[in-house]
C-alpha cells in the first residue's frame, strides 16, 4: 500500500478563540495514532494544523526530514503536503460520481484521465465499492461514502493519513463493519496515521498509540496498552469505563483524600493512582435493620442505576465516588434501589496501583 516510512511530528502552539493549544505529538510510521479528548479540547484543531488548514503560532510540523510549518519562514500549503485527509462529512463532490471523486486528486497531480480513472477503480474495488463507481454521493449509503472518501485519500499515494471522526456519521450496524474494514486497510498503510475520535470503541479497536488531549494540552500519550492500563485523568478513566482513585499508599493500603482506606496487593508508598474496574467494586444490601457487614468497607448512597445488557451499573456517592457493576439478578435479590444505601468494598486483586 501507499505511504512512506517517515514519522510525523508536531510541536503546535496556536491560540484560537478561547482555545490555547500547546501540544507535542509524534505519530510513528506504520502505526495508527488515535487522538481522544473532550469536546473543545483541541483535537480537530490539531488535525487541521497537521493538514495545513491552520498555521501554528509557534512550533514545528515535520514529516520525516521535510519541514511543513515553522514560523516565520516555512509554511507548506495543504495541496503540497502529500497527506490524505478523510473528514467526518466525507466532503465528496456532489456532482461527480464515485470514480471521478477518487480520480480527482490524481488529476490534480497531473495524471492523465485514463490512468487516473484506472487507479481510482482499483482503489474502489479494493475497498469493496467498485460496483458503486458510477453513483453520485447522494445515492451512496453512509458506509459506501466513507469507503469512497478513504479511497480518494489513499489513491494519491500519500505519505501520511489524517482522519477526523471517520465513523461518526454511520449508524451502529454500518459502523461496526466499516470499523473492521478500516482497521484492515490502516494495518497495511506504511506511513503515519492520525485519527481523531470521541468514541471509546473506535479508539480501542483502531489505535496502536493513544494521545489524550484536554484543555489544549496532552495529558497522556503512549502505546495503547500502556495508556489504558494507567489512566491519569477522570476523562480517560470514564472513556475506558474504569474508576480512577487518587490516594496515599502505605504498604498494602491506600488512603484517599476522603479518608477511605482501600486494601491493595503488594507494597507501595507515596502518592498513587488506583484503577478499579466496576466489576471489582462489591456492593451488598444493608438489610432491613441496616446491619453493617463485617470486614473492610464503607456505607455509600446509591445515586443512579443504569442497565447495560444483563448487568447493572451502580453509581455510588461519597465518601468515595465509584461505579460498581453487578448482574441484574443480584440487584433484584438484594433489593438495591436508587436512593438507598449499600455496603461497599473493593477487591484488592482487581486494583492496579501506579505512581502519580
Amino acid at each position: 500500500m501507499a505511504g512512506g516510512r517517515v514519522n510525523l511530528q508536531a510541536t503546535c502552539v496556536r491560540a484560537l478563540g478561547d482555545l490555547h493549544l500547546d501540544v507535542d505529538v509524534v505519530a510513528p510510521a506504520g502505526e495508527v495514532t488515535v487522538v481522544v479528548g473532550p469536546n473543545g479540547a483541541g483535537k480537530t484543531t490539531l488535525l487541521r494544523i497537521l493538514a495545513g488548514h491552520l498555521a501554528v503560532d509557534a512550533g514545528l510540523v515535520a514529516l520525516g526530514d521535510r519541514v511543513l510549518d515553522e514560523p516565520p519562514r516555512t509554511f507548506v500549503p495543504p495541496e503540497h503536503r502529500r497527506m490524505g485527509v478523510v473528514d467526518q462529512e466525507h466532503l465528496l463532490f456532489p456532482r461527480r460520481n464515485a470514480l471521478d471523486n477518487v480520480a480527482f486528486g490524481l488529476r490534480c497531480q497531473g495524471v492523465d484521465v485514463r490512468t487516473a480513472r484506472g487507479t481510482a477503480q482499483q482503489w474502489l474495488d479494493r475497498l469493496d465499492v467498485g460496483s458503486q463507481a458510477t453513483m453520485r454521493p447522494a445515492a451512496l449509503s453512509g458506509g459506501q461514502a466513507q469507503r469512497v472518501a478513504l479511497a480518494r485519500a489513499l489513491a494519491t499515494d500519500p505519505d501520511a493519513l489524517l482522519l477526523d471522526e471517520p465513523l461518526a456519521a454511520l449508524d451502529a450496524t454500518t459502523r461496526s463493519a466499516v470499523r473492521r474494514d478500516l482497521r484492515q486497510h490502516l494495518d497495511g498503510f506504511a506511513g503515519p496515521v492520525v485519527l481523531v475520535t470521541h468514541d471509546p470503541l473506535d479508539a480501542l479497536t483502531l489505535a496502536d498509540r493513544l494521545v489524550v488531549v484536554e484543555d489544549g494540552v496532552v495529558t497522556q500519550s503512549g502505546p495503547l496498552a500502556d495508556v489504558t492500563a494507567r489512566p491519569r485523568s477522570s476523562y480517560l478513566a470514564d472513556l475506558l469505563g474504569v474508576n480512577l482513585v487518587a490516594g496515599t499508599a502505605d504498604g498494602a493500603t491506600v488512603t484517599t483524600s476522603g479518608g477511605v482506606v482501600l486494601p491493595v496487593t503488594g507494597s507501595h508508598s507515596g502518592s498513587v493512582y488506583l484503577s478499579v474496574p466496576p466489576g471489582g467494586v462489591g456492593v451488598q444490601s444493608l438489610g432491613v435493620e441496616g446491619d453493617v457487614p463485617q470486614g473492610p468497607g464503607w456505607v455509600a448512597a446509591v445515586e443512579a442505576l443504569a442497565v447495560v445488557a444483563s448487568r447493572v451499573r451502580i453509581r455510588l456517592g461519597g465518601p468515595l465516588d465509584l461505579v460498581a457493576e453487578v448482574p441484574s439478578g443480584a440487584l433484584r435479590e438484594q433489593g438495591i434501589v436508587e436512593g438507598g444505601s449499600v455496603w461497599v468494598c473493593v477487591d484488592p486483586t482487581q486494583v492496579a496501583v501506579y505512581r502519580r
